[in-house]
């Protein structure tokens, strides 16, 4: 295809671009497509299984999206909008998986046990009563809850090993949480978009300038980094979903939208176990509480992986402070993305989030032994020579301006879009991935606002039977399209009439004892 001129230019090749392409391609065969990475290989940023949690984030263990008020009531909204939303991750999953643009579900997903995990008094009691307003919605209705040390022992063995008799401790269970290779997933479908016509994948490639020409259209300059050869693009559309690297070209864009983001780089690390017999013996994902002050993204868990076909076992993350906002990137990046409309939200979020900067900080100056004591409050055999440090991938977290015009810090995703539907950017980071086809059906719903009334939508629907309806509020509708993706992906199905009260949990139980 000549690629002097597409009908979508896509910057980064991660789980987000990767999925608004096979979007656009399932609803628009003839559409012509450019996606440009600047690195040689496909998802190999923040979409990498290295470089994220993995976690299909459901809501299900994750207990910072279920926060805890002053008063001690728990606030359980986010986490019912992040498991529909995930949901819709799992739909799309499913219909590629039947159309053959996804291979075997094995290759990229596998049943792993989401299991939040508490000890001391205080955090028992407010892991019962998230477990108590949970239960009750039809999104949560399998969460399971145990003070039992039997039956913790059952759920993970070598959580509940050599711990201290008499603590108090809980722990919340969904048996059919998964795990997700992103970076397979990613690269499963790039494989896929790479057979149809009207798609273009340059890798090795970087966007160097961006700018809107008279009509409706963008030009875009892009170089070869080994060549320095550039060239130019006319795209009618562009979407930045360089993680990241995002946010630099969104400035670059200079759209009336961008003004007054600013990022705020956090790092990652993981200890990775090295002991093939440990790793045998744990088969979940078990979350915990963050340290206070911690950003979101670095709540500590002890998690079951297959990277790359691979049984693996890490813990962490242990976050940092860096400059840089790509893992592959440069220490300039921070500095770069500060201009005269943001300078001011920048100041006022470093000024305001101090202990956040001497949190991270002090991240960064823990020894071995010091990463290794915190891993043995979840395991407690650990030993230090099973376990080594291994640099997980680069967040940059949203700063924008309050309603008060002051900078604020954000921990969440958002899209920004012109106003003209041509560009759309994705900013921040959690819950990231796991809800990669609802941001990008924003984006369809933003941008593509004629296509999707003449006749998108209903071609959408057929790849995500739930798209027009609320997973949220409507419990059938949950139930059936629940039990078809969790088999069409090959997790642990739940199959059962619904009942309700205690008794729907109990037979929803001993229907999970019966898959095994």
């Amino acid at each position: 295809m000549a690629t002097n001129k597409v009908d979508a230019l896509l910057v980064g090749s991660g789980v987000m671009s990767t999925t608004l392409a096979t979007l656009l391609k399932k609803l628009d065969s003839s559409l012509n497509i450019l996606m440009v990475e600047r690195l040689d290989q496909v998802a190999a940023e923040s979409t990498d299984g290295w470089n994220n949690a993995g976690t299909g984030h459901a809501g299900y263990c994750e207990l910072n999206y279920t926060p805890q008020s002053a008063d001690g009531d728990v606030a359980i909204e986010r986490a019912l909008t992040i498991n529909a939303n995930y949901e819709i991750s799992q739909q799309l999953w499913s219909s590629l998986v039947e159309s053959g643009d996804l291979p075997s579900p094995d290759q990229f997903i596998n049943s792993t046990p989401h299991i939040s995990f508490v000890w001391g008094k205080e955090n028992v009691e407010f892991l019962r009563k998230r477990y108590e307003k949970l239960k009750d919605h039809h999104l949560f209705a399998d969460i399971e809850y145990s003070e039992d040390t039997q039956t913790l022992t059952e759920w993970m063995p070598l959580v509940m090993g050599e711990r201290v008799d008499g603590e108090p401790v809980a722990a919340t269970r969904v048996a059919y949480g998964a795990d997700v290779d992103f970076g397979s997933l990613t690269r499963n479908m790039v494989t896929s978009l790479e057979k149809k016509n009207g798609f273009d994948l340059r890798l090795g490639h970087e966007v160097t300038a961006l700018k809107k020409n008279g009509g409706n259209n963008w030009h875009v300059t892009i170089k070869n980094r080994s060549t320095g050869k550039k060239e130019a693009i006319t795209a009618g559309f562009v979407f930045l979903g360089a993680g990241g690297g995002a946010l630099p070209l969104l400035q670059k864009s200079d759209i009336p939208e961008s003004k007054g983001y600013g990022g705020f780089p956090v790092s990652g690390q993981w200890l990775v176990c090295q002991n093939e017999d440990v790793i045998k013996q744990h088969h979940a994902k078990v979350y915990g509480k963050a340290a206070i002050g911690a950003p979101p993204m670095s709540v500590p868990h002890l998690d079951t992986r297959i990277i790359n076909g691979k049984p693996a076992l890490l813990f962490g993350p242990y976050a940092g402070f860096t400059t840089q906002f790509l893992k592959a990137g440069s220490r300039l990046d921070l500095l770069k993305s500060v201009s005269a409309n943001n300078l001011k939200p920048m100041i006022d979020v470093g000024l305001n989030n101090m202990d956040l900067t001497r949190y991270l900080i002090s991240e960064v100056m823990q020894s071995h032994k010091d990463r290794v004591a915190t891993l043995q409050q979840y395991l407690p055999s650990a030993k230090a020579e099973d376990w080594t440090l291994a640099h997980a991938g680069q967040r940059v977290q949203i700063i924008k301006k309050d309603e008060k015009g002051r900078g604020k810090l954000e921990f969440g995703t958002e899209l920004v879009a012109a106003e003209d539907g041509t560009l759309a950017a994705l900013l921040g980071a959690s819950p990231g991935a796991s809800v990669a086809a609802q941001a990008m059906i924003e984006v369809l719903e933003r941008c593509f606002r004629m296509r999707m009334d003449g006749g998108w939508k209903s071609k959408l629907k057929a790849l995500v039977p739930s798209y027009g309806e609320s997973l949220v509020d409507n419990a059938h509708l949950l139930q059936d399209i629940r039990r078809h993706t969790l088999t069409t992906l090959g997790l642990q199905a739940v199959a059962g009439k619904e009942t309700s009260g205690e008794t729907h949990h109990q037979e929803r139980r001993e229907q999970r004892r019966s898959f095994g």
